[in-house]
């Protein structure tokens, strides 16, 4: 029974005011440094068999956060338990020498995780074989790509299934079908009970392999739950430095909304009205749809774009667009207007439960300036009513010829 636990961990370093003050203190002349925390008072556990991401900014303290995990770093205070034979691939390359061959490489970093030069052996075709870098397993790995390491090194790592496998964004570097077949690995060993911890800025990847999200902002935690419900929060403190500024309420059907903004310009309403001129929550695959968001202007502003965004059950980005793409960005707006922007289409969505999210902003996204972020503004379902049967989250309307 594998699993991690974070016990108000902290991380500092020392920092002086110059390379004179640093000798004085290290011959005994007195303390000149101060401590500059990178990582303040961190507990969470991961449980056997769970997989967590972990999401936030560049320097919120993510990578800092994983060494410490992995036992490549100490930290200044609190504790780190870990129970489970760890694989930790943090760095591109685990350590690869470049005037070694991959294939000396791979017996090397085998035996630094643990397996004999026989295990080793006996593991090289497979690990050959889903590494998928033909000869170059026999040259030198200063010749490889970056993207050739990670493959070589992840392979390497993962030859056998660990109890506790922690990963961060090196995975990002590779090319879109090692991604894919990685991720795929990952989520087989998920299956068969590996504990899981990620750092990755890949939305789509932790909703679809994490159970949990932590995130981390300025090296504090700021938020812990499921990963929709933290990754709608990290959106919002992406455009914003107060936090204030952004809300979490509970929906009727018990779903995390999140609503964030500056407050110049607010949605009012936001309707779903089909062509009968009637607000729905249940349509048909096809179905023609207009989205209705009424915004109410609270101070002059120079800009107003509108925009929305369709997310499946799991918080995935379906469709979204906005005045901005679509050329209508309003300017001069004043005080006190009401605006209505309507949107219509037509929803060739697969049969589930769909959600929009609904925003007033500057520009082409939320992050240079938020009037109002509203997720979860509807939550729609779509059913099969007139359709050939079909799977997936898109209706594409289709012709079939068969000749003999």
């Amino acid at each position: 029974m594998s699993y991690i636990s974070v016990s108000h961990v902290g991380k500092a370093y020392k920092q002086y005011p110059s390379q004179w003050s640093r000798f004085l203190e290290w011959i005994g002349f007195g303390v000149f440094h101060k401590l500059i925390w990178v990582l303040d008072n961190i507990s969470f556990t991961v449980n056997s068999g769970e997989s967590v991401g972990i999401v936030g900014v560049n320097g919120a303290g993510k990578s800092t956060l994983l060494k410490i995990i992995a036992g490549i770093s100490k930290p200044t205070i609190g504790k780190v338990s870990i129970k489970g034979r760890v694989v930790a691939l943090l760095e591109l390359g685990l350590g690869f020498h470049p005037d070694f061959t991959g294939r000396q490489n791979v017996l090397m970093a085998g035996q630094t995780l643990g397996f004999t030069t026989k295990e080793i052996d006996s593991m090289m075709n497979q690990i050959e074989s889903f590494a998928e870098i033909g000869d170059y397993i026999d040259l030198p790995v200063r010749v490889y790509s970056s993207g050739m390491q990670v493959r070589l090194a992840f392979s390497v790592a993962t030859a056998v299934r660990p109890d506790i496998l922690i990963v961060d964004e090196a995975l990002s570097v590779g090319d879109a079908y090692f991604q894919h077949k990685s991720f795929q690995r990952i989520r087989d060993f998920k299956k068969l009970g590996t504990t899981i911890l990620m750092v990755s800025h890949d939305k789509f990847a932790i909703q679809t392999i994490c159970d949990r999200a932590v995130l981390l902002g300025q090296g504090k935690l700021l938020m812990e739950g499921e990963p929709e419900k933290v990754l709608d929060f990290y959106n919002a403190t992406l455009a914003t430095n107060n936090l204030e500024n952004i809300a979490q309420n509970i929906t009727p059907f018990g779903k995390s909304q999140t609503i964030s903004g500056n407050g110049q310009a607010s949605i009012t309403e936001v309707t779903l009205i089909n062509d009968n001129n009637n607000s729905v929550e249940a349509i048909s695959v096809g179905e023609s749809l207009t989205l209705l968001i009424r915004a109410q202007v609270n101070e002059d502003i120079d800009e107003l774009v509108a925009g929305f965004l369709i997310k499946d059950r799991l918080g995935q980005p379906i469709f979204g667009t906005n005045t901005f793409f679509l050329k209508e960005t309003l300017l001069d707006v004043h005080e006190k207007e009401i605006i209505d922007f309507q949107f219509a289409f037509v929803a060739n969505l697969g049969p589930g439960t769909y959600s929009i999210a609904v925003a007033l902003h500057t520009s082409d996204t939320h992050v240079d300036c938020n009037y109002e972020w509203r997720d979860l503004a509807i939550v729609f379902n779509v059913i099969n009513t007139n359709k050939p049967e079909f799977v997936g989250s898109s209706w594409l309307p289709h012709q079939l010829k068969v000749a003999r």
